[in-house]
């Protein structure tokens, strides 16, 4: 390999996340850059190269996570203190994370085949898997000399059980569309697992984790040596905890209630994404954001909430998280070496992680308070935050880093 540089590529609906990194066993960032607010103008954008930070509103119209992209490649490209990274032909890979990989239990190369399997599952989840397409076919066009890997956020949950998986109903219409559960937020997982299994001084095929991944999207994984023995999400993201704007779990006939449209297609539909009404609504018009005005957490979790339609949604969240929490440790049988927090939200929320703890009291976890409301520093990855010294059961947070698990595991697999 000739080349140094691997870039990482994050793309939501609404944000483009890329991070630049060095080609060795460990990478090494050497630029991260993101535009944020593309559904919500004025875009902005935040560049990081060692100690030069930089963050603006952009005056050019960015429409498209494609158009992000071009943005954040040329910012990266015309840097003149970015001499690593001066065009194209200093990458060696793209990693490219793609939400949900249907039947793909590992990385995979994008060739002519892989790439239109990928473009068959954009039917199983358009709401997800479209933004990272874009992309995909951006570099296949503009940038074809670089090497395109995607990762899966589903490809983690591959040795879920299969009475985990299957869902009740007939199997040969579940086979025939594939429905069943997938479970997402499967690069967070791997990067948690590998980072407390080294924190715990054990091997990750000896470690038992609760994960909760807990951002605008979140989720909870049971990890038993090494692997998601099952996980809240389920054939899409849309299962399982609330979101800043998902539902999470419903009865599954209140969309016909709520709407005689749910089946049809949604304005929001295009030519090449369709979504239902029904995926609409319980994708983008729930979760926290219809309680309380904002997609923030930071307003909801506090000690003193505006107002109670706040509080009642931070009930919901904890609510939720506990009742899954308390599923997880009969499945571990009690073996659980720790619970960590991970994720924009579990990372940050010192409230959230202390109600969930408390109330999960009855199992013997124990949170130190002070180290609690310290959280972690800008340069720890895992951090402890357990009351007392002698206690085996951990709570930790965990810095998660899925640009970097990409770069990390092609590194490997190359």
């Amino acid at each position: 390999m000739t080349r140094k540089s691997i870039l990482s590529v994050n793309a939501g609906s609404s944000s483009v996340k890329i991070t630049v990194y060095t080609l060795e066993k460990t990478p090494k960032v050497i630029v991260n850059a993101q535009v944020s607010g593309i559904t919500a103008p004025p875009a902005k954008f935040k560049y990081t190269l060692g100690e030069k930070k930089r963050e603006e509103e952009l005056k050019e119209a960015v429409n498209a996570p494609q158009d992000a992209f071009k943005l954040l490649l040329d910012r990266c490209f015309k840097d003149s203190d970015l001499s690593d990274v001066t065009s194209s032909d200093d990458l060696a890979y793209i990693c490219h994370r793609i939400v949900h990989g249907g039947d793909f239990e590992s990385p995979v190369v994008i060739n002519n085949e892989t790439y239109h399997q990928l473009e068959q599952l954009e039917d199983l989840a358009p709401l997800h898997n479209f933004s990272a397409l874009e992309i995909v076919r951006l570099c296949r066009k503009e940038l074809p000399n670089v090497q395109s890997v995607t990762f899966f956020d589903t490809s983690f949950h591959r040795t879920l059980p299969h009475y985990v998986t299957t869902y009740p109903i007939d199997q040969e219409t579940a086979k025939s569309n594939k429905l069943r559960k997938y479970g997402f937020h499967g690069i967070s997982y791997s990067f948690i697992l590998r980072s407390v299994a080294e924190h715990l001084n054990k091997p990750v095929d000896k470690t038992n984790l609760i994960a909760l991944h807990i951002g605008s999207g979140a989720s909870m994984c049971a990890i038993k040596e090494g692997k998601s023995i099952d996980t809240s999400m389920g054939l899409t993201p849309l299962a399982g905890l609330p979101g800043a704007t998902r539902s999470g779990d419903i009865d599954p006939s209140l969309v016909f209630h709520y709407t005689s449209e749910a089946g049809k297609l949604s304005p929001a539909s295009t030519k090449e994404m369709h979504i239902s009404t029904a995926e609409e609504i319980l994708n983008k018009k729930s979760g926290w954001k219809v309680l309380t005005g904002t997609t923030d957490f930071s307003q909801i979790g506090v000690e003193d909430p505006p107002t109670t339609q706040h509080k009642l949604a931070f009930d919901i969240l904890v609510d939720r998280i506990v009742g899954f929490l308390g599923n997880y440790y009969v499945k571990l049988d009690g073996q659980v070496d720790a619970i960590v927090f991970a994720g924009g939200i579990g990372e940050k929320s010192a409230l959230l992680r202390k109600v969930v703890v408390e109330k999960s009291r009855s199992l013997g976890f124990r949170i130190d308070a002070t180290a609690n409301d310290k959280g972690p520093s800008e340069s720890q990855t895992v951090v402890d935050i357990t009351a007392g010294t002698g206690n085996t059961k951990r709570i930790l947070v965990c810095q998660t880093d899925e640009q970097f698990e990409m770069a990390y595991n092609c590194v490997q697999s190359h």
